[in-house]
């Protein structure tokens, strides 16, 4: 902490103000300062000035532009509903439709066509033709014209939203029809958006502003525009209602001219002063730009050194031939080298221990080519002395200012301390396996001595029998043939029960074989099956036809069958006789291999079940709490799982998993 408090403290101490011999030169500076900010000022002020009565001026444009707009749609609209209460109390509808028709169309060039269609959506009569606009589907595949057919018998005029036909955009009037309170036709108007922003938008609005009529998507259907000129960025939008559907007006103003004196004096009056104060500063910046990389480059140096200095973590960093071209102290304290003994040598360093060269080569070939592993490995080295230690090593390229990879710098940690508390925390972990197998076999020691009772006492019999019948001649080969072989049967199966018990108790290192699980499940049935019997449970054995071998410890997985086992038949030790049965089922699901260990006793609360597998915590008054923590262990030195679940039916299932493919 000392260390490192040294740059802070350099690198946040306030600098010197510089000092001018010529104190004026400061008033001087600062006058022509304010002139500029004056006149910056007074030039933003005019031009927001008009750029808001620009902008005041093209909002009362716009509204006025749509008002228009809409009392001539308006107009129309009644034409038409005039037209259509004309149509529906004449004797002679046809030639009135006609000459309304060509009287409508002429003085309003905007309008395309005007249709006369029935209720039934046929066509009666059209100007110039009876063809209807359109026929193509909507983007749903419905017909346009007849959802508005459709929506017109309301009996309010309708407008289509607009559509693109031979390079043009459109939209379209629905006005109906009514006689006697009945729906009886429709007239259809249809204007050209382009032809109504041609006739009705005056030519003095189209010299001042870009109007254009969007639709919902920002799209632009129509345009007008008197003058080639590059719009600004002020614009002003408005619902275009009707026809509606989402289309808005939108005018975008054009540059007004400027005025060229004022803005070339104004320019060059801001050149002139900038110039003037640039000049002024331009010495003192350099100079004081000067000093501060200087001094933020001592600072930053201070700092980084004292950084590196207190890391105990050792920094080598290689250049791309492999040269060590740094080494911090703690890298120096973990070899015993110097600075000057390490720093431009090339491999074989010294610190490569010899029985190790030829995989330490292989690693500092791997990293100067790319491929260090992202997630380090580990190595042996040799410190001065000759003393050996295990490093973690990490790689990352060196990178410098240009972007361009310079070399490698490595972290190196030194892990010996921690590999041998590994392998202390393993040998006790063995030890407590072989202590637990060992108790596993005192609490079933009357249950051995019972299956060894058995055997025995058949010896015995036998053998007196052999005996009786040699003493009394009354044999013959045959019955005496048969006689040995049973005793020898007996020898056998005593003597298997033995060798057993001591492949169980004796101390071994985990040797990882060919393990077939059913065959395990099976001896660990036969060593906890008098205790079950004499506890009244049963036990039943599900085993799949096909199984696959896996790489396991037998004796240990044995040891985690019996542990799982005997505690279920405890669980069940108060329970009635018909639920007294423990199921022991193998399985494969997917890649793995599953045991499942089922009881039917009182089952495991919940609060204890977060804690079942803890150190030290046991549910029994004399238990240590140790079992089910080594069963985990053991399991997960298998790569596997060990976890608990609740029986539907009662009880508990503790589950093993297993992989299959791992070597």
């Amino acid at each position: 902490m000392h260390e490192t408090s040294t740059p802070l403290t350099a690198e946040r101490r306030p600098l010197a103000p510089l000092k001018w011999s010529n104190w004026y030169l400061s008033i001087l500076r600062l006058a022509v300062g304010l002139l500029l900010a004056l006149l910056i000022a007074l030039l933003w002020l005019l031009h927001r000035n008009e750029v808001e009565e620009q902008r005041a001026t093209l909002i009362a444009d716009v509204l006025w532009l749509e008002q228009s707009l809409r009392f001539h749609l308006d107009g129309h609209s009644e034409q038409l509903q005039q037209l259509a209460l004309d149509l529906t109390q004449t004797r002679k509808p046809h030639p009135l439709f006609d000459l309304r028709a060509r009287h409508i169309l002429k003085n309003n060039s905007e309008l395309q066509q005007l249709l006369w269609i029935d209720a039934s959506g046929k066509t009666v009569a059209g100007m110039p033709n009876p063809a209807l606009p359109r026929v193509e589907p909507g983007p749903f595949g419905e017909d346009r014209v007849s959802r508005s057919l459709e929506l017109v018998r309301l009996g309010n005029p309708v407008y289509s939203d607009a559509y693109a036909l031979n390079d043009a955009v459109q939209f379209e009037i629905y006005v109906p029809l009514f006689r006697g309170g009945r729906h009886r036709g429709t007239l259809l108007g249809v204007y050209s958006l382009n032809g109504l922003l041609k006739h009705q938008v005056p030519w003095w609005f189209a010299e001042r502003y870009l109007l254009r009529i969007l639709d919902g998507n920002g799209q632009t259907l129509a345009s007008k525009s008197k003058v080639d000129a590059s719009p600004t960025t002020l614009t002003y939008a408005v619902s275009f209602e009707p026809p509606g559907y989402g289309m808005t007006l939108k005018a975008t103003a054009y540059r007004a001219a400027d005025n060229l004196a004022q803005t070339l004096i104004s320019t060059l009056m801001v050149i002139l002063a900038a110039a003037v104060f640039w000049s002024l500063w331009a010495v003192r910046g350099s100079i004081q730009r000067r000093l501060l990389a200087e001094q933020a480059l001592r600072s930053e140096y201070a700092f980084r050194k004292a950084m590196e200095d207190s890391l105990m973590v050792g920094m080598r960093a290689r250049d791309l031939a492999g040269r060590v071209t740094y080494a911090n102290p703690a890298f120096l304290r973990m070899v015993g080298f110097r600075s000057d003994e390490l720093i431009g040598r090339e491999p074989p360093m010294p610190y490569w221990a010899p029985e190790e060269m030829e995989r330490t080569l292989h690693l500092h070939n791997s990293v100067l080519e790319g491929n260090a592993p992202h997630e380090g490995f580990e190595i042996r080295l040799m410190r001065k002395d000759g003393s050996r230690f295990d490093a973690l090593v990490y790689e990352a390229p060196l990178i410098d200012s240009d972007g361009r990879q310079t070399g490698w710098m490595g972290s190196i940690i030194d892990v010996t301390a921690r590999k041998r508390a590994e392998d202390l925390a393993r040998q006790q972990q063995e030890k407590l396996q072989i202590t637990a197998r060992l108790v596993t076999m005192g609490e079933m020691a009357s249950t051995l001595a019972h299956e060894l009772n058995q055997p025995l006492a058949a010896i015995t019999s036998y053998t007196a029998g052999c005996m009786n019948k040699l003493t009394t001649g009354n044999f013959t080969p045959e019955q005496l043939k048969e006689a040995l072989g049973k005793l020898a049967v007996q020898a056998q199966r005593a003597g298997h029960i033995i060798r057993r018990v001591h492949d169980f108790v004796r101390k071994s290192e985990p040797k990882l074989a060919p393990c077939d699980l059913a065959e395990v499940i099976d001896d660990s049935i036969g060593f906890i099956e008098g205790a079950a019997k004499s506890r009244g449970v049963r036990i039943q054995r599900e085993i799949q036809g096909m199984r696959p071998e896996l790489p396991a410890d037998r004796v240990m997985l044995e040891q985690v069958l019996l542990n799982l086992m005997r505690n279920g038949i405890e669980a069940m030790s108060e329970m009635p006789a018909e639920r007294r049965r423990l199921t022991v089922k193998l399985s494969q699901v997917e890649q793995q291999m599953e045991i499942r260990v089922i009881d039917h006793g009182l089952g495991i609360p919940p609060e204890i079940e977060e804690k079942l597998f803890t150190p030290l915590f046991s549910t029994k008054a004399d238990g240590m709490g140790m079992g089910l923590s080594i069963c985990r262990s053991i399991i997960e030195f298998h790569h596997g799982r060990l976890w608990v679940e609740a029986n539907p039916a009662g009880g508990s299932i503790f589950v093993i998993t297993l992989p299959i493919g791992r070597q």
